[in-house]
């Protein structure tokens, strides 16, 4: 929303302490929201996009152009404790109308916290535990593909990022 506004830039808080830092403060491994602010910096490109969810009150969707592919990536924020949306998406000026990409895939990233519970330390990419490793590293933050032209299903409170890169909206060409 800042973005429509002409804000270029954001800045969390704070790296490390308190509730809100992305990294642990004992074990100084990442906290949940750490995977969904890097999911974040490499899918959201620069330019914002306007997005309109019909339906209920608890979506949240924002719309960037793809960082790096013409495409559109779209981030859904499901604030309900109990209900999966089913979204269908519409593309206003684009090239081609988005039921013509049929055939072609969506790169999905669903993430969850662990058992449903927003206090786990816990977080999930598609149903798998993100975790560092012996040496510290990231894991890899795969996607998994889906028919464009199917819906896409964000379940009970979770993030998904649905990155579209066939979609081709003159904005972000």
């Amino acid at each position: 929303m800042s973005a429509t506004y002409g804000t270029r830039t954001y800045c969390r808080q704070t790296l490390i302490g308190g509730n809100y830092g992305l990294l642990n403060t004992t074990t100084f491994n990442p906290n949940p929201d750490y995977y969904s602010a890097l999911l974040w910096h490499r899918l959201m490109g620069g330019r914002v996009l306007s997005t309109t969810f019909y339906g209920t009150k608890k979506i949240r969707t924002y719309a960037h152009c793809a960082k790096e592919s013409n495409g559109v990536t779209i981030l859904f924020l499901n604030l309900d404790n109990s209900t999966t949306v089913n979204a269908q998406v519409a593309l206003k000026f684009a090239e081609k109308p988005y039921y013509h990409l049929r055939g072609s895939q969506r790169r999905e990233y669903h993430l969850t916290a662990k058992d449903g519970n927003l206090h786990s330390q816990i977080m999930l990419l598609n149903g798998n535990i993100l975790s560092v490793n012996s040496d510290g590293d990231i894991p890899p933050l795969n996607p998994i593909y889906v028919d464009s032209s199917k819906p896409i299903t964000v379940g009970p409170l979770s993030i998904v990022f649905a990155h579209i890169p066939d979609a081709a909206v003159k904005a972000c060409s």
